[in-house]
């Protein structure tokens, strides 16, 4: 009984279950997120076509942060929790209203403006692509940008069920996403090529972010009347909160289109850093994500009420459980990066040198897995407070800094350079952030655990190269019983290191993990702090 009061939709979410269940969602979706990069990688390899495909989401995902910035479940989150906090339903209606009638309204300007200067736009930034390939792209573009303004109304909508602590439809949107995609390249793969794929995405903006959010919605009475009403106060605040979105570039979002800018001129190399990005992706959706978008609702209630001392021990406390579990976690990615690699692409189209130089970018970007996480927390405690514009020019600042070192590690190591600039960029990006909350003085630096974390730093690094070391007794040569033995044998052996490195050194970590010792972000002792869940936008 408590299981199925936990997955009803009505269910009222605390922090604690918020995780639990936005994890399974995110593990279910990027379950079927793999099937889906595995179906693309069968039926298309890691060629010229499949580049154009992952490339032909760049414009849409630009649209979508010029023009949203990417506020639609952010700011907006932290306007609607305070109504609600301050029994204002209606003027959270209202505001909802006005949202939606005025940005849907310019989305589909910026679409149809989109659409037609796709050409000039892909040219620009695939600068490598044959005129085959630019033409495949710019149709592929043009086929997912309307699925932008399905993202966008979703977003919003799925913002008002999160502020209602209600997290199973938002949930269930990425999974119907992924879903369309697959199911639209099995039906229509044959007849339509790679481009059925993109009719599926299309499909699926619909389906999924919007549609089921929508039904969600209007389960609990959200109602919708188009409003242009522009001078509404609390649709200027949230314009004034989501400028410095729009105008910023945060490494997070733009690290993708810089990867595609530069990998472009290889035949393939998008695709393969695409589908190491994507493996990396799932812990990062398991980990930083299910502490992340569900988190900001209880975090900007925290501060709506003034509890900053809880607000900053909750902030700390996620921060700490999730960083450490990444750097565990790190050396066993680094370590089985070829076998699980090639288990997870190698069929069809996608050869075993595939597998091996897709192996080499999973392995750096997974050097990243705990900034990565715990940046995703440190930005939401800056929204939560209704702060947009300090981490926009923090964020914008070292993402055009870093746009030198791309350059040059990508002319030194070629694309392999490309994954160790990511790293260094995110590296920065999570710094700079965790340092201006300090600096602040909303969250500090002395609230972490830094005894444990450097315990869980060490114990990962003698695991993961345990691990490795062990390993090589295994060739790797493109057998499957190959790399199903070598993957088995190296994460038994990062399993026992790490077991038998937090005993040595008497970590309290797996109390800590296990336990629900951190302050709610109801103020209430019980639970770890929560947050979010796959968007599922990723190519």
């Amino acid at each position: 009984m408590r299981l199925l009061r936990f997955v009803r939709p009505s269910h009222q979410h605390s922090a604690g279950s918020a995780t639990l269940l936005l994890m399974a969602a995110i593990t279910l979706s990027r379950v079927i997120g793999y099937i889906r990069e595995a179906y693309i990688a069968y039926a298309f390899g890691a060629g010229q076509q499949t580049d154009a495909y992952v490339a032909a989401f760049t414009l849409p995902d630009w649209l979508n942060y010029i023009v949203a910035g990417g506020t639609a479940s952010i700011t907006f989150i932290s306007i609607y929790t305070r109504f609600l906090a301050e029994k204002r339903e209606q003027d959270a209606q209202k505001t909802f209203s006005i949202i939606i009638t005025v940005m849907t309204s310019v989305l589909i300007v910026g679409t149809v403006l989109a659409e037609i200067f796709t050409p000039q736009f892909a040219g620009w930034m695939f600068h490598g692509f044959t005129a085959e390939q630019m033409a495949l792209c710019v149709h592929l573009t043009r086929i997912l940008l309307p699925a932008q303004i399905f993202f966008y109304v979703g977003g919003v909508v799925s913002a008002v069920l999160l502020s209602h602590r209600l997290f199973l439809f938002p949930a269930l949107g990425p999974l119907i996403y992924n879903v369309f995609i697959i199911a639209g390249g099995v039906v229509a793969g044959r007849q339509m090529g790679i481009s059925s794929l993109a009719f599926g995405a299309l499909a699926g903006s619909i389906a999924g972010p919007f549609l089921i959010n929508a039904i969600g919605a209007a389960k609990i009475g959200t109602g919708y009347r188009p409003s242009f009403d522009h001078k509404n106060p609390a649709f200027r605040e949230w314009v004034r909160m989501s400028i410095p979105l729009m105008l910023g570039v945060s490494l997070v979002t733009a690290d993708d289109w810089i990867l595609r800018y530069f990998a472009s001129s290889g035949i393939g190399d998008i695709a393969r850093l695409n589908y190491a990005k994507r493996l990396f992706a799932v812990p990062i959706a398991i980990l930083g994500q299910a502490t992340g978008q569900a988190s900001l609702p209880f975090f900007s209630r925290l501060f709506s009420e003034k509890k900053f001392e809880e607000f900053s021990a909750t902030v700390n406390a996620s921060v700490y459980r999730i960083t450490a579990a990444s750097l565990l976690m790190t050396g066993w990615m680094m370590a089985i990066a070829l076998p699980l690699i090639d288990l997870v692409y190698r069929r069809g189209h996608f050869t075993f040198a595939d597998s091996t130089a897709t192996a080499v970018y999973f392995f750096w970007f997974s050097l990243s897995l705990a900034l990565w996480s715990c940046q995703a927390l440190y930005a939401r405690a800056f929204y939560a407070s209704g702060n947009t514009l300090t981490p926009m020019i923090a964020t914008s600042l070292i993402t055009l800094a870093s746009l030198p070192i791309y350059s040059l590690l990508f002319r030194e190591l070629s694309v392999t350079g490309l994954a160790i600039a990511s790293d260094l960029g995110i590296a920065a990006n999570a710094l700079a952030i965790a340092s201006l909350l300090h600096i602040r003085g909303m969250v500090s630096f002395g609230g972490l655990k830094w005894k444990e974390l450097g315990k869980a730093t060490l114990v990962g690094a003698v695991s993961g190269g345990l691990s490795y070391e062990v390993m090589r007794t295994v060739a790797l040569n493109g057998s499957r019983r190959g790399d199903i033995f070598a993957l088995a044998l190296g994460s038994l052996t990062w399993a026992a290191a790490v077991a038998a490195g937090l005993w040595v050194l008497r970590s309290e970590l797996p109390g800590d993990l296990r336990g629900r010792k951190a302050t709610t972000l109801a103020g209430v002792a019980g639970s770890q702090a929560a947050e979010t869940m796959a968007t599922g936008k990723e190519p």
